[in-house]
């Protein structure tokens, strides 16, 4: 009963996505599709980007992320993976868990670069579904 309470959640949540997360996460679920798990962090990054630009979808690769500290903005060597339309921040992996610091890591960036929306996907996995979660602030 939990477990079915829980996907009853979960689906919820899945219809509250705002349009421009949905159709990054069918992005995502193509590139997915076609190159299953297994491979590098780095293949998926371009061939996500190229199937977001099919999509007619903006995006930047590799964004630094300055830390404002005491009036100075200070390159600390953060990258955001992919921005999407100059809003959605991505961060990739392709690893055997998502981990507890990959979601830090995420939540950080979006308060550093002042973006309320983010998608942490893991492409290490059989369904993208598992691997996928989202974050707003």
């Amino acid at each position: 009963m939990i477990h079915h309470r829980e996907h009853e959640e979960h689906e919820g949540r899945k219809k509250e996505f705002d349009p421009l997360s949905k159709k990054v996460i069918a992005c995502a679920i193509e590139v997915h599709r076609n190159l299953g798990p297994g491979l590098l962090e780095s293949t998926y990054e371009q061939c996500l980007v190229h199937e977001l630009f099919l999509a007619g979808l903006s995006v930047e690769k590799q964004v630094p992320i300055p830390v404002s500290y005491k009036g100075c903005l200070l390159d600390c060597g953060y990258r955001i993976d992919l921005l999407v339309e100059q809003d959605l921040i991505l961060e990739l992996k392709s690893v055997e868990t998502l981990q507890a610091i990959h979601q830090a890591q995420l939540l950080s960036y979006m308060k550093l670069a002042n973006k309320k929306t983010g998608l942490l996907i893991n492409f290490n996995v059989q369904l993208l579904k598992t691997g996928l979660r989202r974050f707003v602030l």
